[in-house]
């Protein structure tokens, strides 16, 4: 059993191939698809795949590349809808520092609330921590939550460490296929197997199979099961031991996944 804790499968690149992409899922072995929101206007199109899906799961939140279109009414809103819908976490939220355009102080703001909101409704957080590691830590440490996930983790061992002690897990994805990133792959090979979970950000993210010379290819759910075998070789362990400890890493940070 696979669990893909961060994909978004609401996206418009599916709409042409949908139902495709679930069979090819279930197909390869992902049994749960947790599928996170980014801004109020895409919380109906989360909660209708959900429904449509029995394998996929909602979550919902404001995501800090959103922030500039989002208003404060959204937070009562992210508010009722989370306690109206069988949400798994509050996400997709967090800090994006990477951006080179941005208001930082507007995606703290709206990080804090939602932190908050995620606090009041005892959910874990599935967080977004682009080049923003130790700024989220600082506000999680002043507004704690019940854990979650640090999605598409890319940080150091210390920052690893630091959300494993704060009740964290540690996406990894498409990006620890490329054999590049020595310092990801480190990661994935020597921290403990109890703190991963896997991912694939699709159609983010894609693993280095999908990737091309100036272009790269959509990620999809299917894809889960090859990055399962990347993250098995690092650590040199069978693909099943893998797969079963990552799935229920992820129902012990998620308990309403299932």
């Amino acid at each position: 059993m696979l669990v893909d804790t961060h994909c978004h499968l609401d996206a418009a690149e599916f709409d042409a191939d949908r139902d495709a992409v679930a069979i090819r899922a279930r197909d390869a072995g992902v049994a749960v698809i947790v599928v996170p929101a980014v801004e109020r206007a895409n919380f109906g199109a989360v909660a209708s795949v959900c429904r449509e899906y029995s394998d996929c799961r909602p979550a919902y939140g404001i995501h800090p590349m959103y922030v500039d279109r989002a208003r404060e009414e959204d937070l009562e809103a992210l508010r009722q809808t989370l306690v109206r819908e069988p949400a798994v976490a509050v996400g997709e939220i967090g800090l994006d520092y990477f951006v080179p355009t941005r208001d930082e102080a507007l995606q703290r703001f709206y990080f804090a609330e939602q932190l908050k909101i995620a606090r009041d409704l005892n959910l874990p957080v599935l967080l977004h921590v682009r080049r923003a590691v130790d700024a989220i830590l600082a506000q999680l440490r002043s507004i704690p939550v019940p854990g979650g996930i640090a999605h598409a983790f890319n940080g150091s061992r210390q920052q690893a460490d630091e959300f494993i002690r704060l009740g964290f897990k540690l996406g990894f994805g498409g990006a620890m296929t490329h054999p590049r990133a020595t310092r990801l792959r480190a990661l994935a090979a020597t921290l403990p197997l109890d703190a991963i979970v896997l991912e694939t950000d699709a159609p983010d993210i894609p693993p280095e199979w999908l990737a091309k010379v100036g272009e790269q290819g959509r990620n999809e759910p299917a894809e889960l099961a090859r990055i399962a075998g990347v993250l098995a070789e690092l650590r040199g362990a069978s693909v099943a031991a893998v797969a079963a400890a990552t799935a229920a890493n992820a129902k012990a940070v998620l308990p309403r996944l299932l």
